[in-house]
C-alpha cells in the first residue's frame, strides 16, 4: 500500500472496530491480530458457511459508492446464511484495493459496519493486498444438528414460495446503467437502492427451520434458483408468473411484460425461495409474519423435471434468459 500506511494500519484504523464489542458471546476465543481466528461452537451445533467473491464491473458497477459496496458485500452473503437457516455470527475479509484511498476505504468500511450491525455479524479477520479492487467475504453461523436447510429437500406436492418483491434490483441496476440520476423519479431510486443495499432475509430463514423442506436465496434469478432447487431434489416445478410479487415501483418505472421478466430472471433481490408442505403453508406464512417479512405462493414441486412458467390461461410462457451464469456473461 502506497503513501506510507501499511496493511496493519489499514486493519486498525478501519476494520478493527468491526470486531463488535462481545466477541466471546459468539464463540470468538481469538480474532482480528492472530495469525488465525480461534472459533468454538455450543455443543449440538454445526457451523454453516459461505464464500463469495465480488468483483469491480463484474458484480457491481465500478462507480458505485463506497458505502454501496460496503454494504452489498456482506449483504450476499449473509443472505446465503439466510437460506441455509442458519444463525449468523462471524466473518471474514479479504480485500484488494487497486491503491490506497483513505477516503474510499473509510466509506467502504462505514457501510461495512452497517451492514455487519443489520445482519447481526462480527469481523474476525482477513487480508488486504494491491490489485484490482476485489472483495472477499466468508460467513459463519450455526444451526442446531440436523436442523440446515438445504436444495435438495423439495418434494411433489410443496408449494413454492417467495419472499419480498422480486426484479427491484434488476431494474435498478438496469436503470444505473441506462440513464442520468436527474432521470431518477422516487420510484428509480427505490430500485436502484435495491440493487445497492440488499438486505439478506437471515430472520425469515430462521424461522423457516423445521418447516421449510428447501430453500435458496434469489442471487441469480428466480428461474435459475428455483431450478438448482429441482434439480438437486430430483423433481421439477411450475410456477405461475402473474402470481410473482412485483413492487408498486417496478410496475411504475417498466412496461407490464419488462417488469415481469425482472421479476422471473433478473437477479440480485437476496429474497428466499422455499418449499414446503401445503399443510405447513399457513404456518409458514404466519411465521414470517411474525418477522415483518410477506411471502407469497406462486407454485407447486412436480415430478416433471425443469420449471415451468405458466400465464393465467394456462399457456406456457417462455423466457430466452434464465438468469445470470458466472462466466457465461460479460458483466455489468
Amino acid at each position: 500500500m502506497s503513501s506510507g500506511v501499511d496493511e496493519f494500519d489499514i486493519i486498525r484504523t478501519y476494520f478493527a472496530p468491526l470486531e463488535g464489542p462481545d466477541p466471546r458471546s459468539r464463540g470468538i476465543v481469538t480474532a482480528i491480530g492472530d495469525d488465525a481466528a480461534v472459533l468454538e461452537l455450543e455443543p449440538g451445533r454445526q457451523l454453516v458457511v459461505s464464500v463469495d467473491t465480488l468483483v469491480s464491473g463484474v458484480h457491481f458497477p465500478p462507480d458505485l459508492d463506497p458505502t454501496d459496496i460496503g454494504w452489498r458485500s456482506l449483504a450476499v452473503n449473509a443472505s446465503d446464511l439466510a437460506a441455509m437457516g442458519a444463525d449468523p455470527h462471524w466473518f471474514t475479509l479479504a480485500l484488494t484495493l487497486p491503491e490506497n484511498d483513505a477516503a474510499w476505504l473509510a466509506a467502504f468500511a462505514a457501510g461495512l459496519a452497517d451492514s455487519a450491525r443489520y445482519h447481526d455479524l462480527c469481523l474476525v479477520g482477513g487480508d488486504t493486498t494491491r490489485g484490482p479492487l476485489t472483495i472477499s467475504i466468508q460467513v459463519g453461523g450455526s444451526v442446531a444438528s440436523g436442523e440446515a436447510l438445504t436444495r435438495s429437500g423439495a418434494r411433489v406436492g410443496d408449494l413454492v414460495f417467495v419472499s419480498g418483491t422480486l426484479g427491484d434490483a434488476a431494474g435498478g441496476l438496469q436503470l444505473l446503467q441506462g440513464a442520468t440520476s436527474t432521470d431518477f423519479t422516487a420510484e428509480h431510486e427505490e430500485l436502484v437502492a435495491r440493487f445497492r443495499r440488499p438486505r439478506g432475509r437471515t430472520e425469515l430463514g430462521a424461522v423457516l427451520r423445521g418447516i421449510a423442506t428447501a430453500a435458496i436465496d434469489v442471487s441469480d434469478g428466480l428461474l435459475a434458483d428455483l431450478g438448482h432447487i429441482a434439480r438437486q431434489s430430483g423433481v421439477g416445478a411450475q410456477i405461475g408468473v402473474a402470481g410473482v410479487p412485483l413492487s408498486a415501483a417496478l410496475r411504475a418505472s417498466f412496461p407490464a411484460d419488462v417488469a415481469l421478466e425482472l421479476a422471473v430472471c433478473g437477479g440480485d433481490d437476496y429474497e428466499l425461495c422455499f418449499t414446503v408442505p401445503e399443510a405447513q403453508a399457513s404456518a409458514a406464512v404466519a411465521r414470517a409474519a411474525g418477522v415483518n417479512c410477506p411471502v407469497t405462493c406462486i407454485g407447486r414441486i412436480e415430478s416433471a423435471p425443469g420449471v415451468r412458467c405458466m400465464d393465467e390461461a394456462g399457456r406456457v410462457v417462455g423466457y430466452a434468459r434464465q438468469g445470470y451464469r458466472h462466466f457465461g456473461e460479460s458483466g455489468l
